[in-house]
C-alpha cells in the first residue's frame, strides 16, 4: 500500500500516480546500486533499460495548487483546459472539475475559465463566469486572453489557485 503525499489517498503498491489527485507517488529519477562483479556492465545496461518513465499522456506543463486545501492538481498534457464544476444534467463538462474543492460554495461557474498554451506562452481567459476570474487580484475582462506565469494566483469566484507552470 502506498500513501499519496499530497492527499493521503491509499493506492496499491506499485502505483506511480495517485488516482484521486494525480500526484506523482514515486521518484522518477530512480537510481540503482552498482553490482561489483565481472558482469557489472551487462547489469548496468539492463538496469538502464528497466528504469521507469512517466507515461507521456500523464505529464503536464501546468498544475493547479488549490490554496485552501494545499492539494496539487496536475493537468494532463494538452494545449488547452477548461476549469469549472460539474453539475447534474450539464451537457458540457469542464476538463478540470473543481467540485471536490468546494467550488459551488466558492462561486465557481460550470465553465468558469480556460487556460491555454499558445506558442510557448500560457494564457487565461474568463468564459463569462458569474463571479469573475481574478489574476493576482485584478478582475479579468470576459473572453479576453491574459498572459499568466508560474506562481500567479488565480481566483475563480472565491476559490484561490496558484498556477505552477513548467515549460
Amino acid at each position: 500500500m502506498v500513501i499519496c503525499p499530497n492527499c493521503q489517498h491509499k493506492e496499491m503498491s506499485g502505483a506511480i500516480f495517485c488516482s484521486k489527485c494525480g500526484a506523482q507517488l514515486v521518484d522518477m529519477n530512480i537510481s540503482t546500486h552498482k553490482i561489483h562483479t565481472a558482469e557489472r556492465r551487462a547489469a548496468e545496461s539492463i538496469t538502464e533499460e528497466l528504469k521507469p518513465t512517466a507515461p507521456a499522456a500523464i505529464q503536464s506543463w501546468i498544475s493547479l495548487h488549490i490554496i485552501e486545501s494545499g492539494q496539487i492538481l496536475p493537468l494532463a498534457e494538452r494545449a488547452e483546459f477548461t476549469l469549472g464544476r460539474i453539475a447534474e444534467g450539464q451537457p458540457i463538462v469542464p476538463d478540470a472539475d473543481l467540485s471536490p474543492y468546494n467550488a459551488y460554495a466558492n462561486g465557481v461557474s460550470r465553465l468558469h475559465c480556460a487556460i491555454k498554451l499558445i506558442e510557448g506562452q500560457a494564457y487565461i481567459v474568463d468564459l463569462g463566469s458569474s463571479n469573475g476570474t481574478y489574476l493576482n487580484g485584478t478582475r479579468l475582462t470576459p473572453y479576453t486572453e491574459m498572459p499568466i506565469a508560474d506562481g500567479d494566483i488565480v481566483s475563480l469566484g472565491r476559490l484561490k489557485i496558484q498556477l505552477l507552470i513548467a515549460y
